[in-house]
C-alpha cells in the first residue's frame, strides 16, 4: 500500500521560512512525479509545485522565487522549501504522487498545517 507522510508544518511569522518533507513508502514504489498542493479554508485546493523523478521541476507563479521543490530519490522523499512566507500562504499542504504510467496524482498524504502570522 502506497503511503505519503508529510512533515514540517507549523507556525511562523511572515517573512520566515519552513521546510516540508514528504516521505513515500514503500521504497519500491515507482513514482513518476510528485507535487505539493495546498488548501485554505473556503478555497479550492491549488497546485503549488511539482517535480519529476528525473529532476524536472516547476512551481506556481504565486510562489515563484520563494518556494523550491527538491527530491532525494535514495530516500524516496520530496521537499518543499518555503522562504519569505506570507500570511496568504497559510493552508494545509498536501503532497501527492503520480505513478509511472498514470496521468493523475492518485496518492495523497494526510496534509500538514502551515500557519503564517502577521
Amino acid at each position: 500500500q502506497v503511503q505519503l507522510v508529510e512533515s514540517g508544518g507549523g507556525l511562523v511569522q511572515a517573512g520566515g521560512s519552513l521546510s516540508l518533507s514528504c516521505a513515500i513508502s514503500p521504497r519500491s514504489f515507482r513514482w513518476l512525479a510528485m507535487a505539493w498542493f495546498r488548501q485554505s479554508p473556503g478555497k479550492e485546493r491549488e497546485y503549488v509545485a511539482q517535480i519529476s523523478r528525473y529532476g524536472n521541476s516547476a512551481v506556481a507563479d504565486f510562489v515563484e522565487g520563494r518556494f523550491t521543490i527538491s527530491k532525494n530519490n535514495a530516500e524516496n522523499t520530496v521537499y518543499l522549501q518555503m522562504d519569505n512566507l506570507k500570511v496568504e500562504d497559510t493552508a494545509v499542504y498536501y503532497c501527492a504522487a503520480r505513478e509511472i504510467g498514470q496521468n493523475e496524482y492518485q496518492y495523497w498524504g494526510q496534509g500538514t498545517q502551515v500557519t503564517i502570522s502577521s
